[in-house]
């Protein structure tokens, strides 16, 4: 029987060229390097927050590296995707309230070495299209769908591309029952095809608890967002589909306490379901302690599982889980293996 060994690696110490940064992102390149992008600056929302990736070649980050900024205007929430071809995006919001956003785009072809000129991704935006904080994904039919919420209404869609991120269309509103709620509601989705056409989100919510909504027409429209029994602290989360089906999902399980807005951002947990997220079984803790461990994001390789997230808004950090699969109960706690690569 294996061992867990759990070993957290930081992209950068305390010699960061920032004071603060948050919501990360990450993309696993051709020949194993990891790409990964987060904001950075004096703190959230300030003028000289910018957007800094960092990638790890032969066991070592390199030292971050400012992509995209411009003077005196907030930059967040940034997501990497890299189309079949070799494209990689760069998808980002400015402003300076998140009510105000435009999501830029930048290609690179040789991987984030060198970006095109940042452009708005839809002409005329105003509060922010494309993915809000998690990463695309791609249908059995080839369509893209890009995760969306909008604030301060609150409201969650998809953004679709049928020509692979030229072009997009948005979905209907993910409908939403705000008579029974007693915050705003729900944003920033993660999401997933569980066969052709039939897509599936989990949300941040308001409400103590992620919702979900599911689609059966490709992402075109969803039925009413609903709770299930994952808690959610109105913090950030991110799930992957595996290769067998299985789903990993990332989040803090907590919820506020009455009277508050938000719950704890500690501790971060992985978790699986094997019935397409309707139960949730073998929670592994990934990290805990003061302050947060927040806004994860998660890809998958095969068996191995790649996560970054923030820590302490002072780095951000990294993981790499190896899912054992040599027994029948797989996802029990002593088959994972967590390593430092």
């Amino acid at each position: 029987m294996s061992e867990i060994h759990q070993v957290k690696e930081f992209i950068f110490k305390d010699d960061r060229p920032f004071l603060s940064c948050h919501a990360s992102t990450l993309e696993r390149l051709p020949g194993g390097d990891i790409l990964v992008a987060w904001f950075g600056g004096t703190k959230e929302k300030a003028g000289d927050v910018a957007i800094w990736t960092s990638r790890r070649v032969n066991g070592r980050w390199t030292p971050p590296v400012k992509v995209a900024d411009e003077e005196d205007v907030p930059h967040w929430n940034p997501v990497l995707f890299r189309r079949a071809d070799g494209v990689l995006f760069l998808y980002y919001k400015i402003g300076t309230s998140i009510a105000e956003w435009v999501t830029m785009v930048m290609r690179s072809s040789d991987d984030g070495t060198t970006w095109s000129t940042p452009v708005p991704l839809v002409e005329g935006d105003k509060g922010g299209r494309g993915p809000v904080k998690n990463k695309p994904i791609v249908l059995h039919d080839g369509t893209l769908v890009a995760p969306a919420s909008i604030e301060p209404a609150w409201d969650t869609f998809v953004d679709l591309s049928y020509d692979g991120g030229e072009t997009w269309i948005r979905s209907e509103t993910v409908p939403f029952d705000r008579t029974a709620i007693l915050g705003k509601g729900i944003i920033q989705p993660t999401i997933w095809e569980s066969e052709p056409g039939k897509v599936h989100m989990l949300t941040r919510s308001t409400e103590g608890a992620i919702y979900r909504s599911d689609s059966v027409d490709g992402g075109k429209t969803w039925c009413q967002a609903y709770a299930t029994q994952l808690p959610n602290n109105n913090s950030g989360i991110d799930l992957v589909k595996l290769d067998n089906g299985h789903l990993a999902l990332v989040y803090n399980p907590t919820r506020p306490e009455p009277g508050k807005i938000k719950g704890p951002r500690t501790p971060l947990v992985l978790r699986f379901s094997k019935d397409n997220g309707l139960t949730w079984e073998n929670e592994l803790l990934l990290d805990e302690g003061d302050k947060q461990y927040s806004y994860p994001a998660i890809i998958a390789n095969g068996l191995e599982l790649f996560i970054t997230y923030t820590w302490k808004r002072e780095r951000i950090a990294f993981q790499k889980i190896i899912l054992d699969m040599s027994r029948n109960d797989l996802y029990s706690g002593n088959n994972y293996t967590t390593i430092l690569l």
